[in-house]
């Protein structure tokens, strides 16, 4: 079999969902002053947020209907029995880092730019770019971290199988169909839109090869992705993996060159992780006491747990499931 329909119809629904908020956040980043950029753009910031993560929540609500309709209820007699919590996913980029602090980067762009004497259209066009990298991928890794997260709790499920995406770029392509363990954080990079699909005894998707997507490639298609050279290449006979170093540049938990294994959301008092850390201290600035213990994110999660039964355990810790 192939990836399933449904598989490619929720991988193609987060895109939908990812593309639809970056064009909102267009909208706004297109009502800011020229002659007032800073201020005005910390004036519609706080919109931006709050649409983005509703747009998180939405990514990460959309795993459970997902995975019940694919592979059915996980567990019938418990169905609340490590229920993903939405909520925990949002409000931070993939790399753990607060939206908030993350969303001013375009701006800043922006201004870089008309310091070093810039055409303004050229600035704002820069740090649009900037933004919707920002917000596309944090909505896609949301989606995708709620989906590695619901996949794990699920005890049939053995691993999940890389799911590309039309027009994927050739990092993505040299990885697809490879099988990973559910403990392995997913690899992507900004902008990323590949998806995943869980591997249990009776479910097992067979998705096409690297090789028999480029071989399915017009060579139009060939040229876009992988270059006039490369494409050239791999009609005389290049092998496809030593043409591309899929690795280079896509490592979990790293987005644009930052690799941070810990977030500060949620570990307040009231948040759904603090409540479980606990260790609280009093922070200037902050309106509640927060954890001193570090909050680790769904990557890292991963990376470090022995097993699966241990992943869970870490999971319940941090406030990703109920």
């Amino acid at each position: 079999m192939t990836a399933s329909p449904e598989a490619v119809a929720h991988m193609e629904a987060r895109r939908r969902l990812a593309l639809a908020t970056a064009l909102a956040t267009h909208r706004m980043w297109r009502q800011v002053d020229r002659d007032n950029l800073y201020t005005s753009w910390m004036g519609l910031v706080g919109n931006v947020l709050a649409l983005v993560v509703a747009s998180q929540m939405r990514a990460a609500e959309m795993t459970s209907p997902w995975l019940n309709k694919l592979l059915g209820p996980a567990n019938e007699d418990r169905p609340d029995a490590n229920r993903i919590v939405p909520a925990a996913f949002t409000g931070v980029d993939g790399a753990g880092r607060p939206l908030a602090d993350v969303l001013r980067a375009p701006i800043w762009t922006a201004l870089r730019l008309v310091t070093e004497g810039r055409p303004i259209v050229q600035a704002m066009l820069a740090g649009q770019s900037l933004l919707d990298a920002i917000v596309q991928t944090a909505v896609a890794d949301v989606g995708r971290a709620a989906d590695s997260v619901g996949m794990t709790a699920r005890p049939a499920v053995t691993g999940y199988i890389r799911v590309v995406e039309a027009g994927a770029c050739s990092r993505c392509i040299i990885l697809a169909g490879n099988e990973y363990q559910t403990d392995k954080a997913f690899l992507r990079h900004p902008r990323c839109k590949c998806g995943m699909e869980p591997v249990t005894r009776d479910h097992t998707p067979d998705v096409p090869s690297p090789k028999q997507i480029v071989a399915d490639m017009s060579e139009e298609q060939k040229r876009k992705t992988f270059g006039e050279a490369g494409a050239k290449a791999l009609a005389e006979g290049a092998d496809l993996g030593q043409l591309v170093n899929a690795r280079r540049g896509m490592q979990s938990a790293t987005v644009y060159g930052r690799k941070l294994q810990i977030t500060t959301e949620g570990v307040t008092r009231r948040g759904f992780a603090g409540i479980r850390l606990r260790d609280f201290q009093k922070v200037q600035g902050q309106r509640y006491r927060v954890s001193r213990k570090p909050r680790l994110m769904p990557e890292e999660i991963f990376r470090i747990a022995d097993d699966r039964e241990h992943a869970v355990r870490l999971l319940h810790q941090y406030g990703f499931i109920a």
